[in-house]
């Protein structure tokens, strides 16, 4: 089972970017996915969780309003649409999933991708 991310690369401060999370394994179907980004000298950051059946959605305050995450259980893939992008949201983008307690918190989530990289230029 693992996850792998891609869509990540280099975009104008305002432009926008979609990721995408693909599982292999069907159990990832049921669980809870998020997104994590970690930009250099920082610690990991939560970025966006939807539960298994994409009933609900749930930002980092930074993002809420500019960035949507959704999924789709048929492809077993987790999407994090990203609009108006900032120089601030430059950082290496993660998906996680199975989480085992609060979502903020990297420590509980039970699955991780090798991430990809998204630079905003300003």
């Amino acid at each position: 089972e693992q996850l792998v991310e891609s869509g990540g690369g280099l975009v104008q401060a305002g432009g926008s970017l979609t990721l995408s999370c693909a599982a292999s394994g069907s159990t990832f179907s049921s669980y809870p996915m998020g997104w994590f980004r970690q930009a250099p000298g920082k610690e990991r950051e939560f970025v966006a969780a939807i539960t298994w059946s994409g009933g609900s959605t749930f930002y980092a305050d930074s993002v809420k309003g500019r960035f949507t995450i959704s999924r789709d259980n048929a492809k077993i893939t987790v999407y994090l649409q990203m609009n108006s992008l900032k120089p601030e949201d430059t950082a290496v983008y993660y998906c996680a999933a199975d989480p085992d307690g609060d979502y903020q918190v990297p420590l509980d989530w039970g699955y991780w991708g090798q991430g990809t990289q998204v630079t905003v230029s300003s």
